[in-house]
């Protein structure tokens, strides 16, 4: 099984700013996120290997969690968040309505200097398919990530690679847990977007 957990909050995400690569830390919820997270997983036992985005938020996060076991996090460039280009940090609302829309419709649309959601959902598969293979092996692995990342490791999880644009349609807030497991004829989603405390 892959647990993909989103990092806890930043200021950033509570100001409604797009975060891409600017690499800002915890905020002090964030902090008290990452350990409740860990809290929460530690009745599953150890897993076999805990993997983060290098980003500090998601390492943070990792490394709060992976406290709890007493592990080390090893760094998983293919989780890293979604290039916005010249658009981090931005305001989501100062994005123009017919901007969203095309970003929205075209999986090839990427922001300036930035990164499609067609280019994230390949690099995502990738990391993921090799991480299912070996957790297969291993046994659970924790993956540390973003909110565009995990959406697409959701997108690839249903074989629906080729619609990456499918991830819109998906909510992850942070601090959050989706699970994805081997099944019979595939990757099977068990869990999305579950936080600590949940019902």
């Amino acid at each position: 099984m892959i647990v993909l957990v989103r990092h806890g909050t930043t200021d950033q995400n509570l100001r409604g700013l797009l975060l891409g690569r600017v690499d800002p830390p915890l905020a002090p919820e964030g902090v008290d996120q990452a350990r409740a997270l860990g809290a929460a997983l530690v009745r599953e036992g150890a897993p076999a290997r805990i993997v983060s985005s290098p980003l500090r938020r998601a390492r943070e996060t990792a490394q709060a969690m992976a406290a709890t076991w007493g592990m080390d996090v090893d760094d998983e460039p293919g989780l890293i968040e979604m290039d916005y280009g010249e658009w981090d940090e931005r305001a989501l609302v100062e994005i123009p309505r017919d901007v969203w829309r095309e970003w929205h419709a075209d999986p090839d649309f990427a922001p300036p200097g930035g990164e499609s959601l067609r280019d994230v959902q390949q690099r995502v598969s990738a990391c993921v398919a090799a991480l299912a293979r070996e957790a297969d092996e291993r046994g659970t692995i924790i993956a540390v990530s973003h909110v565009s990342p995990i959406k697409a490791a959701v997108v690839w999880a249903l074989g629906l690679d080729e619609r990456p644009e499918l991830a819109w349609r998906l909510r992850l807030d942070t601090a959050s847990v989706t699970r994805i497991t081997s099944g019979p004829v595939g990757p099977v989603v068990t869990a999305f977007n579950h936080r600590p405390g949940d019902a």
